[in-house]
């Protein structure tokens, strides 16, 4: 799995982070990103719970197989 957040999209309404705190944080200015060296998960079974929470669609959870390295 790779996890992306597009900021030019991000409101910072903070629903990733409240759904999988282990994977994303807010920087200074509010925007979600993922934790460094959580790009893959991290092994949450929130990480999707987190993307459909995303009231404005800014996160992007592709499986490994459709990621091209």
């Amino acid at each position: 799995m790779r996890i992306s957040v597009d900021r030019d999209v991000c409101i910072g309404a903070g629903q990733c982070v409240l759904a999988a705190p282990q994977v994303f944080t807010q920087d200074d200015e509010g925007l979600s990103e993922v934790l460094p060296g959580r790009e893959d998960g991290h092994g949450s079974a929130m990480v999707r719970e987190a993307a459909r929470a995303c009231p404005v669609s800014a996160i992007t959870v592709r499986e490994r197989s459709q990621v091209r390295e």
